[in-house]
């Protein structure tokens, strides 16, 4: 080389070395807990790290590859699982942050480092040398005296290498390369696309009558909106649900319920910039052919090999079973509605728009329970602090306010986490309010997962996000029930990610069987309204009462309540889904039309209208004064005729939910059907063998 030569590559270096040094995902994290020091990160720190990482960890590859020494699980399977530090590290803080605090310039990086991830994975799981070596130690695993947790381990990695198309032949693999990269990018595409349809739609209302019936704390929060919004004097209102269903429930302006519903459930579907009816039939085109060159007959029959339910047919017959008394209730639940719309003599017809107004009249009417009278109970720092309470019962947990870590966004707390004796079980973040840029919804995430790195403890920082009710200039944030449930939900995940104690980070937390990872953040939610449990933080945010006895025995009462609705528009979303994937070619495929013409519509036909069962309803209804009148069956029958052709109608019912809801987790395909499928399945059996074994005794024993 040149002196002059040399000279420029010591330049080089050096300002190479000068850029990664101010990177902050190039050093240590300097806090305690292993925060991220998100107030040093800036956009231009991602694409380098993340260039860097996908080349350290290439490098570790290669060096697994090249080991010319006989495979064993240490130097093969821990390698692999050591590997990517600095991948780990950008990945987690940038997908999280992509989720909760969108921008363009983050949109920006991800369709640039999207395709780079995916031909990232590629190079490993298409890798033959890695996978010869793990092929013979997966062969011989009885010989190497592994214990539980190892072996578990080396069969997912074989597993996994095998569904990732390690047995194809080079030019399948090619293949399943330009399939993949494609696929990240749509995928990619449908949630920027929903993103900006939230972003994007504005309801202002110019008019105070147009907001009869909501409760003030609604209207203030609409009218600081539109101020933020540089609207002041009018009231704002989006497609968050934190802003529309409170309108839904109690506004009597029926064209705004329609509007704001309507502008929900068409996300995706306007036929503007953000429609993504092409996205998804681009989607569907692709895991279509990747699912054909795995060898499988549709995405759905590679998606379930390794689930519960293995087949699609089976996962049809479940909902099927499940499909028919849900249908029954909703049905009732219907008449109900009807009939009190038809009280109020405007000869209206029950549409989508119209069921949570009256289902939250009939609930009032039924159980005397009406939630917004219940909300100034739920102070979202007393729910919170009721979870961690429960926590400390179960598990001797201790939830203590950290005042001097690193923030991403005001609305951010974290809390250190503790076992009883002081030590360090993890640190849990959250992050409650919507805003633009938030993607719609709750979850749970890790920034850094359990894991054991030389001998020594990682403890995970685990965070869960949501979006609630925003505090107001003179209320905090009050949640409705579905929230409290939501908030007890999510932290049932964080939970298992904070009790994690894996050696191994892909076997750590969440990261189970898909038919169990909803299991805990299940059996979390059945606490939340406890008597025992709500008296710990059902304390109204004014004066301090704790909700009384009788208002928390209406809400056990009332715990079944609408039920047919919810079950039936949850198995409806899992039926067209599963509709979705078990296509064998969606080339022609018309989004619209193909929604119309699921496989709901011979289950809605095939369902009888049981006016018998109506009919002993009726007659068995334990308060005289509630009892109407028993109506003919030819009133029934005239009144069902109508939802007989349900899944014809978009806006029916119990028929809301459209594509774009569908696939908004769409890269883990399917998955949006797990609590259809997969909890209730699993939620039952072992419920059924708790109870059978005294176990549910147990599990219930008062606090």
């Amino acid at each position: 080389m040149c002196m002059k030569q040399l000279i420029l590559s010591l330049l080089i270096g050096m300002t190479l070395i000068g850029c990664n040094s101010k990177n902050p995902f190039f050093s240590e994290y300097e806090n305690e807990y292993g925060i991220p020091p998100f107030e040093k990160i800036k956009t231009e720190h991602y694409l380098p790290a993340f260039k860097e990482g996908i080349k350290q960890q290439q490098a570790e590859f290669d060096a697994i590859a090249e080991n010319t020494e006989a495979p064993t699980f240490e130097n093969t399977i821990e390698a692999l699982e050591l590997s990517g530090v600095l991948l780990d590290k950008v990945s987690s803080v940038f997908f999280n942050l992509y989720s909760a605090e969108a921008n363009d310039e983050l949109a920006e990086i991800a369709n640039e480092v999207s395709p780079l991830l995916s031909e990232h994975g590629d190079n490993l799981y298409l890798n033959d040398k890695i996978f010869a070596r793990i092929k013979a130690l997966y062969l011989n695993k009885e010989s190497l005296s592994l214990n539980d947790e190892q072996n578990r381990v080396l069969e997912n990695y074989y597993k996994n290498f095998v569904r990732s198309g390690a047995d194809l032949n080079e030019e399948d693999k090619a293949k399943l390369r330009d399939i993949n990269k494609e696929l990240s990018m749509a995928e990619l595409t449908f949630g920027q696309n929903l993103l900006a349809e939230n972003n994007a739609y504005q309801r202002f209302v110019t008019d105070e009558a147009e907001l009869a019936g909501l409760p003030e704390g609604v209207k203030q929060a609409a009218a600081e909106a539109a101020k933020e919004a540089g609207q002041e004097g009018k009231w704002l209102f989006t497609t968050s649900k934190a802003s529309f269903m409170p309108v839904l429930q109690y506004g009597e302006n029926r064209p705004l319920r329609k509007d704001l519903l309507l502008a929900w459930a068409n996300r995706g579907d306007n036929g503007n910039a953000n429609d993504n009816k092409e996205t998804i039939k681009k989607v569907m085109q692709l895991r279509i052919q990747r699912a054909n060159l795995l060898g499988f007959k549709t995405p759905a029959h590679f998606i379930l090999e390794n689930k519960m339910a293995k087949t699609p047919e089976k996962v049809y017959e479940f909902l099927a079973t499940v499909w028919q008394p849900a249908l029954n209730q909703a049905k009732k639940e219907a008449y109900d509605l009807q009939k009190l719309m038809d009280e109020e003599g405007k000869g209206e017809k029950l549409e989508a728009w119209d069921w949570w107004y009256y289902a939250e009249k009939l609930r009032k009417a039924k159980y005397d329970l009406d939630e917004e009278a219940i909300r100034p109970y739920f102070k979202m720092e007393n729910v919170r602090q009721g979870a961690f309470d429960l926590a400390g019962k179960l598990w001797g947990l201790q939830f203590t306010a950290l005042t001097d870590y690193p923030k991403y966004h005001p609305d951010m707390e974290a809390f250190k986490v503790t076992n009883a004796d002081g030590s360090l079980v993890g640190v849990l973040i959250t992050d409650y309010f919507p805003r633009p840029g938030k993607r719609a919804g709750a979850w749970m995430n890790e920034y850094r997962k359990q894991h054991y790195r030389d001998g020594q403890n990682i403890r995970p920082v685990i965070v869960n996000v949501g979006n609630f009710t925003k505090p107001t200039s003179d209320k905090p944030s009050l949640l409705s029930m579905d929230d409290v449930q939501t908030l007890f939900h999510e932290f049932g995940h964080g939970l298992h990610g904070l009790l994690a104690q894996s050696t191994y980070m892909s076997l750590s937390g969440t990261s189970v069987v898909r038919d169990f990872v909803e299991l805990p953040s299940q059996i979390m939610e059945n606490w939340c309204f406890e008597p025992q449990v709500m008296k710990t933080y059902a304390k109204h945010y004014e004066t301090g009462e704790v909700m009384p006895d009788e208002l928390m025995e209406k809400i056990e009462k009332a715990g079944t309540f609408n039920q047919g609705f919810v079950m039936t528009e949850l198995l409806s979303a899992a039926i067209l889904d599963m509709d979705y994937h078990t296509l064998t070619n969606a080339d022609e495929l018309d989004v619209n039309a193909f929604d119309k013409a699921s496989k709901l519509k011979p289950l809605f036909a095939s369902t009888p209208i049981l006016y018998e069962v109506v009919k002993e309803t009726v007659k068995s209804a334990k308060s005289p004064k509630n009892v109407p009148s028993i109506p003919s069956k030819s009133d029934i029958l005239s009144f069902f005729a109508k939802y007989e052709d349900t899944a014809n109608d978009t806006t029916a019912p119990f028929r809301l939910s459209t594509p774009s809801w569908l696939l908004l987790n769409s890269s883990v395909p399917l998955y949006v059907t797990k609590s259809a499928i997969v909890a209730t399945l699993v939620l039952t059996a072992i419920f059924s063998i708790f109870e059978k074994s005294g176990l549910l005794d147990i599990i219930r024993l008062p606090i």
